[in-house]
């Protein structure tokens, strides 16, 4: 039943957008905590000192009884105040135990909250003497002057739990927050990056074990892949050559129609080999940037005229930018390709100011590459399938990340279309950087 509960008000919590931090939670558990100890001591408190007034009320309503008793022994008259005899509002209860020859008292409760005493005696003629008496004015301010102190303290703990809460929940929330930044930063591929160096702080807790458990992880995950892009890279070198000697016997072969399709397979495998390659080095992080100054809309519209001269672009305005011409042209191409293998015409390109869009008009990236990104030798679904190795979008990525850019991929829809709804085209944007890459896994350097 407890987990059926939570789940509804998470879902409740999803939809409302709201997301409650450590620090309040653990604010909200001591407050709670602590204004259910403060009620319980409260009450007990207010109780103890209750019973304990009306006892010495008791105490001494049963001595003035006694002396009224003697008095009126003596005398023969009622001398003591608020004495009467066989008084017909005295108490059942009380009446019974003094009929059975038993000096007695008793406390009854009346509407307003103040309770009245009584105390009675047998006389020796048979009659029933009483004294009937209210909780004192004293008794009364000393009992609400202990209530609205014990309300005050209650408050202060409260108060004082929240605050508690907080320092300690915001300690420990920043502590997850710079593990979880940290985190970010070593799945984006910064190998600097330690989390038990970034939590920071020298006490050991739940969070340096769990920072220690990722960095351990991290490294695994590092090694691991850094010796399967060795072995990757090995390969595709080895192959290097003798993909070269075959493409070289194939060139010697006599025309013919099974000559082109050997030198068509020859030069994919070359072109296979060289992007292998080509991804284990951006893989390992030790390609350099050279930079130069140039102006971004006239190097597409010149490099892609050169290209396909079917492709249209569209300028929106002209800018300056520092990058690598050799690398841009190869993010440039690549996607120009993917949209021309994957997609369908017309292929348009826009530039606007640093930013690079190429839009086809076939059925769009597949949802795993818009969730994930470019993976290699992963071409996308079936509408999309069927040609090309999966490795130019990996490339670009990779080569735009050595220029400090930043790639996206999205499908572009009808305005207010569900997402469900067909995609009418793909859509990959360029962002460049405004100032010269510096930070961004490469050692960029000035062309001269």
């Amino acid at each position: 039943m407890r987990g059926y509960f939570r789940r509804p008000v998470r879902a409740v919590l999803d939809r409302a957008g709201i997301r409650t931090g450590l620090r309040w939670k653990l604010s909200a558990a001591i407050a709670l905590v602590g204004a259910l100890v403060a009620l319980a001591l409260s009450l007990v408190v207010h109780n103890a000192a209750r019973v304990s007034m009306l006892d010495n009320a008791r105490d001494l309503a049963d001595e003035r009884i006694m002396i009224a008793q003697r008095n009126y022994e003596l005398s023969g008259r009622l001398n003591f105040p608020n004495t009467r005899i066989d008084d017909p509002e005295l108490p059942a209860e009380l009446r019974a135990k003094v009929e059975a020859g038993r000096r007695a008292t008793y406390v009854a409760d009346r509407p307003g909250g103040t309770p009245d005493i009584w105390a009675a005696v047998p006389l020796q003629d048979g009659h029933v003497m009483s004294l009937h008496s209210g909780f004192t004015d004293r008794s009364s301010n000393i009992l609400r002057d202990l209530d609205r102190a014990l309300v005050i303290g209650s408050i202060a703990v409260v108060l004082g739990g929240s605050a508690l809460g907080v320092l300690i929940g915001g300690h420990l929330s920043r502590r997850l927050r710079n593990a979880a930044s940290a985190a970010h930063r070593v799945a984006k591929g910064e190998r600097d990056v330690r989390v038990r160096e970034a939590i920071g702080g020298v006490v050991l807790d739940e969070t340096d074990d769990l920072a220690s458990a990722v960095d351990a992880m991290a490294d695994a995950l590092r090694q691991r892949l850094e010796a399967e892009r060795r072995v990757t890279a090995d390969i595709a070198h080895e192959l290097r050559t003798p993909v070269t000697g075959l493409l070289t016997a194939a060139e010697l072969l006599p025309p013919g129609r099974p000559t082109e399709l050997v030198l068509d397979r020859a030069k994919a495998m070359r072109t296979l080999v060289e992007d292998v390659l080509e991804v284990a080095r951006l893989d390992g992080a030790s390609e350099r940037a050279e930079l130069q100054d140039i102006l971004l809309a006239r190097f597409v519209t010149r490099r892609i005229a050169a290209k396909d001269p079917d492709v249209t672009v569209h300028v929106v305005h002209e800018s300056e930018v520092t990058t690598d011409p050799r690398r841009l042209e190869r993010v440039l191409f690549n996607l120009l390709a993917n949209a021309a293998r994957h997609g369908r015409p017309p292929i348009e390109v826009s530039v606007e100011g640093r930013v690079v869009r190429v839009r086809d008009h076939g059925p769009g990236f597949p949802a795993d590459l818009l969730a994930e990104g470019p993976s290699r030798f992963r071409t996308g679904s079936a509408d999309r399938a069927g040609r090309g190795h999966g490795l130019g979008l990996t490339i670009a990525a990779g080569q735009a990340r050595v220029l400090g850019a930043r790639l996206t991929f999205r499908n572009v829809r009808p305005a207010g279309a569900p997402k469900d709804a067909p995609a009418e085209g793909a859509l990959a944007v360029l962002w460049l950087p405004e100032h010269a890459p510096t930070d961004t896994g490469s050692y960029p350097m000035l062309s001269q």
